[in-house]
């Protein structure tokens, strides 16, 4: 049905050089369609179908096919790896998540496993949230017998997980979230450890605390907190704000009178400790915020948001009768500068194309559910997000640090926060408004911005983030009035881990994690050098042998060789050398304009406690609504076994002048691909570190 000739013509052989090795080499290992082993897809080819396998809905199908593909083969925007999969196949399966809950039911607790095992066979990835199941001991009135709590099944939810493999292109991915007051917590804050019953361990299955404002509150009041069983307070999960608050004391009442058969008081302080100790020595359960997410959720009108998903940035309401469903692609920013200055007519234009091609997958979407289909198409969500935030600092010659980084990352998020609303809207006048937009936020003319004022009226305690704005917002209200919102949800910042690869930028909104390193993915080994740093160590006439010598014996970082420039060692600082907290003020002001969440990881340098406890309650005070990885870096680095050893003498740190000391950096959450702290074992070239995104949170891009 399309006119093949023409589409062919228009193909762009030249924007193959755009692509670097890794990019190139990562869709030729996982993307391009194979047959019997036997590749029959270009790369240009590939974006392509994509492009026609979106478009094939369209009354003008050619011209918008077109379209698609020009944005995509430009690597301005890209969709997430299962549109990529999947465009123009069979089975259209193109959703990167998945979100459900598993009622207190024997029979859905396997029915929900069981739609994990199919979500899974088509490359989505899954939060689940167990938080309605009882807890170890609660009485089944049916058996007469002792329910074993929500691990045991999280242990069979965790091997369907590992069972599903996507014919080696990408594992099953699945995260579990419980909610704070439920009396299991303290075991599921053990699920991945390395000691312990390993039949209630889940080695391979991402966890995520769930927390109420009130444990938050409790634990910077140093008070005490009481756990309860689901089936004795069956409405408190879906509670949130003032109300749940009330409902909650009241239940501790009920105890305290003992007319509650489970519970348990505990110190907030210490759980709160417990739940970072975790989160250090095991990267998880990560830490995510109830209260916001349903504050400021636009979709409060028709039902609860009861988890996020596999990465933490999607954040939509689900229901026994509907899995929430979401569908992601990316802006690549650095696509977007253009002269030293972003090109706003030119992302202004990307938003449009990009907002109507992340639309037309809901229509098109191959559903392996029931309930994934309900709830997608009534609501009709949809996540824009970002990649290539560092490679746009770097050609603005902004460092993160920088007062003026600020104003960009409000700026720069403001606007496209606008423009996807219009486009949103300007579809729901061609196409008409998603289900359930009456009584939205929207509907009401609460925009992401306002939703803040909602929140800190929650709390009754002030959120410190400028309400600055520079756009018409009322203009933008007034049209929405008019003509309603296409999707009930417009944005959300996702990891962007294997799609950044291929459009060959930083990903998501991280600043630059090593200047140089080797990268590990299912693809293979890849050395990975700045671009940006070696340029202009070139136009200085700095890039020598010698050069590259000291940046592998200092694993990249340029603060100690002395012929940089200071300007330089500003501009191309690593994460680990960046204030984490102002990394949250960051994310804290594109919160502003998000009406989802973003996957935010925590980068922290050393093992300090106190610091990870300012860190995680500064995240909660600034509103955040979720955070992702941890990731800690030791201070010692490891051997390099090809750097000269008289030069060198043999390795960066010693304790004396015959005793060596190395160990691989540590990125906690990672449980693979990690040398332990004390490792003798040389390295390549240059220290090689486990790609932070993979293999898990490719499944959202």
């Amino acid at each position: 049905s399309f006119d093949l000739d023409f589409l062919a013509s228009k193909l762009n052989f030249s924007n193959d050089a755009i692509f670097k090795y890794i990019g190139v080499q990562t869709l030729y290992e996982r993307y391009l369609v194979k047959i019997q082993e036997q590749l029959i897809e270009t790369p240009q080819a590939f974006w392509m179908r994509v492009a026609m396998g979106l478009a094939i809905l369209e009354n003008d199908r050619d011209e918008k096919a077109l379209e698609f593909y020009n944005l995509m083969s430009s690597l301005s925007f890209i969709p997430s790896t299962p549109t990529l999969f999947h465009s123009g196949l069979s089975h259209p399966q193109l959703s990167s998540c998945y979100l459900s809950l598993v009622n207190d039911d024997l029979t859905h607790i396997f029915k929900v496993i069981g739609d994990n095992a199919q979500l899974s066979k088509w490359s989505g990835g899954i939060g689940n949230d167990w938080t309605r199941v009882r807890a170890t001991n609660a009485h089944i009135s049916s058996t007469n017998v002792q329910s074993q709590g929500v691990v045991p099944f999280l242990k069979i939810a965790n091997d369907t997980t590992v069972a599903i493999n996507r014919s080696g292109k990408r594992r099953g991915a699945t995260c579990a979230y419980l909610e704070t007051w439920h009396l299991d917590i303290e075991e599921f804050l053990d699920l991945r450890r390395n000691t312990g019953d390993d039949r209630r361990r889940t080695h391979d299955m991402n966890t995520a605390n769930w927390i109420p404002d009130l444990f938050m509150q409790r634990v910077k009041k140093s008070e005490a907190w009481t756990l309860f069983s689901p089936d004795e307070v069956p409405d408190l999960h879906d509670l949130y704000g003032k109300v749940f608050n009330a409902r909650y004391e009241h239940y501790e009442r009920e105890a305290d009178a003992g007319r509650m058969k489970l519970y348990k008081k505990v110190d907030a302080v210490a759980l709160w400790r417990k739940m970072l100790t975790r989160l250090f020595e095991t990267g998880h359960p990560w830490i995510t915020f109830k209260d916001p997410c349903n504050i400021r959720s636009p979709q409060k009108h028709v039902g609860v948001i009861h988890n996020s998903n596999l990465c933490t940035e999607i954040t939509l309401n689900n229901s026994t009768d509907e899995t929430a469903v979401c569908n992601l692609g990316s802006l690549n920013l650095s696509n977007h500068v253009q002269n030293s200055a972003l090109d706003q007519e030119q992302l202004a234009a990307t938003i449009k194309t990009a907002v109507r091609m992340l639309d037309n997958t809901i229509d098109l979407n191959f559903y392996p559910t029931p309930e994934a289909e309900n709830s997608n198409l009534r609501h009709r969500p949809i996540a824009m997000g970002l990649m290539g935030f560092q490679d746009a600092l770097f050609k603005l010659r902004l460092p993160f640090e920088d007062e003026n980084a600020l104003e960009f990352v409000d700026a720069t998020m403001e606007f496209i926060s606008y423009h996807a609303i219009a486009s949103s809207s300007v579809l729901a006048k061609e196409r008409g408004p998603y289900k359930s937009f009456e009584g939205s936020s929207w509907d009401q003319g609460a925009f992401p911005l306002d939703t803040l004022d909602e929140l800190e009226k929650e709390r009754d305690v002030a959120i410190n983030i400028n309400r600055k704005k520079r756009m018409d917002w009322n203009a933008l209200k007034e049209f929405v009035a008019t003509w309603g919102m296409r999707n009930s949800n417009v944005m959300a910042i996702a990891p962007t881990a294997t799609i950044s690869n291929i459009a060959g930028c930083f990903p998501s909104i991280e600043p630059i994690y090593k200047n140089i390193y080797v990268k590990s993915n299912m693809s293979g080994e890849f050395t990975v050098v700045n671009d940006y740093l070696v340029e202009d160590l070139k136009q200085m006439g700095l890039w020598t042998e010698d050069m590259l010598e000291q940046l592998k014996y200092y694993d990249g970082n340029i603060d100690k060789i002395q012929t940089i420039p200071i300007e330089l060692k500003a501009l191309y600082k690593e994460v680990f050398e960046i204030d984490p907290i102002l990394l949250l003020k960051m994310t804290a002001l594109r919160s502003k304009w998000i009406d989802q969440s973003q996957s935010h990881n925590v980068f922290m340098q050393g093992t300090s406690g106190k610091k990870m406890d300012e860190i995680y309650k500064a995240a909660w005070e600034m509103g955040l609504k979720t955070t992702y990885y941890l990731r800690t870096m030791a201070v010692s680095q490891i051997e390099k076994s090809t750097l000269d050893a008289v030069k060198y003498y043999f390795t960066q740190k010693r304790t004396s002048q015959n005793e060596p000391v190395s160990s691989i950096p540590t990125a906690l959450g990672q449980n693979s691909g990690n040398a332990s702290p004390g490792d003798k074992t040389p390295a390549s070239p240059v220290t090689s570190y486990r790609d932070l995104m993979e293999p898990d949170c490719e499944v959202c891009q």
